[in-house]
């Protein structure tokens, strides 16, 4: 009985150190057992299947990873499974593609066909993601830096007590936005970048115009305490300031502030040089300034627009006292221009105003005739109502009376389709 589980054991051993030997990754020995005896190579077919499925199937992952990424984990996640189906490929005999093990395959169904073509495609694309991967994490280096930097002047800024500290937090933060537009595009970190770097650049431009106002308010109360004894160092002083609330670009909103402090430091300014002209310019500035308010959000009624156009004249009318002597007189005549300019226009717009009153009213008083004693003929009907509405249509845009003349307008011409 021993003697048969001995023999056994040494058939069954033996049995397997044929198959182990026959199925060593060597084309002199797979070649000639492929040809004639197929089955004893099921080993290895189940293993080349098994690689074969893992290495589409790792490939597809690190694909979608990579391409879809939303975070660094997947770019990491996404570096292990190409590394995966890098190991995949490699277990796979490059010498045997092109073979089809027929008999495995009708038995088990094979889902691959092993071609040259279709192998050099795989490793190909592998080489592709692990550049991409390799990219991506070599650019999120940059972006932790940026953000790191942007942060550090964000606090920096935060904790600032003078214009020159602000500054310099405001250089530092302009340095952390430029390396974030440096970093490659095509990547996590760029994309990353992207969606932060709106933001970035809107709290560094609040930033920047928030220093620029307030260093102008410092250069001003530097100036008011030097008037008295240091009139000159005061002038500089205000100049300053002006030179910072200039740099405000209009497009920002707190444009409308800097202007009136602008206002202010010139008025200062011109003090100091010239008291007599100064005061005289700065009053035409408060009528001007009343005016253009009180302009705002048109239309407007003939009453109002005469109100502004006598503001503008006032205003006119202060600057025009200013002599050729005095040292704000070519301020003066600048506004001058400016201010004339504005009534002109004001006063065009009060004349369009009375004008499409007038045809608003004189139209209404035909339409009330027309319904009071209609025409008896059709065609008369329709020559008074196309009278209406050529009337109507010189009633101009940007007036009180528009609005309405349109809606008559298309009432009017309902009526003639009738």
């Amino acid at each position: 009985m021993l003697n048969k589980i001995k023999w056994a054991v040494i058939l069954l051993g033996g049995a397997a150190g044929v198959l182990w030997v026959v199925n060593l990754p060597y084309p002199m020995i797979r070649w000639p057992v492929a040809k004639t005896l197929p089955i004893l190579l099921l080993p290895s077919y189940i293993n080349m299947d098994h690689n074969y499925r893992e290495a589409i199937h790792n490939l597809e992952q690190a694909d979608q990873l990579i391409n879809q990424s939303t975070s660094p984990a997947d770019i990491e996640r996404g570096g292990e499974k190409v590394k995966a189906a890098k190991r995949n490929l490699d277990n796979l005999p490059v010498w045997f593609l092109g073979y089809y093990p027929q008999t495995y395959c009708n038995l088990f169904g094979c889902t691959w066909k092993f071609t040259v073509d279709e192998f050099e495609t795989a490793r190909q694309r592998v080489g592709r993601i692990e550049a991409i991967v390799f990219q991506d994490k070599n650019a999120l280096v940059p972006l932790s830096q940026a953000e790191q930097t942007l942060q550090s002047a964000k606090q920096q800024y935060k904790q600032a007590t003078n214009t020159q500290d602000r500054e310099k937090a405001l250089t530092i933060w302009q340095e952390g936005i430029d390396q974030l537009e440096q970093i490659p595009q095509q990547t996590l970190a760029s994309k990353t970048a992207r969606a932060k770097l709106n933001a970035y650049k809107r709290d560094f431009e609040n930033a920047r115009v928030g220093n620029f106002i307030i260093a102008a308010q410092e250069f001003d109360l530097a100036a008011e305490q030097a008037k008295q004894t240091q009139p000159k160092a005061a002038s500089e002083l205000w100049q300053q300031a002006i030179n910072r609330i200039n740099q405000v670009p209009l497009e920002n909103p707190r444009y409308v502030e800097a202007q009136k402090l602008l206002v202010s430091y010139q008025s200062k300014i011109q003090g100091i040089v010239d008291p007599r002209s100064s005061k005289l310019i700065d009053g035409a500035k408060q009528f001007a300034l009343a005016a253009a308010k009180l302009a705002q959000k048109p239309p407007h009624t003939e009453t109002k627009w005469k109100q502004i156009a006598k503001l503008w004249s006032t205003a006119i009318e202060q600057l025009q006292t200013v002599q050729v002597e005095d040292p704000g007189y070519l301020e003066a005549q600048k506004l001058l221009a400016t201010y004339q300019t504005n009534l002109g226009i004001v006063e065009t717009r009060l004349q369009a105003e009375i004008d499409s009153q007038l045809s608003l009213k004189e139209a209404n008083e035909n339409i009330q005739r027309l319904i009071a004693t209609p025409a008896s003929e059709q065609q008369q009907l329709r020559s008074q109502i196309q009278g209406i509405i050529n009337q109507l249509n010189t009633v101009q845009p940007g007036t009180t009376a528009y609005a309405e003349a349109q809606t008559l307008i298309s009432q009017a011409k309902n009526r003639l389709q009738q």
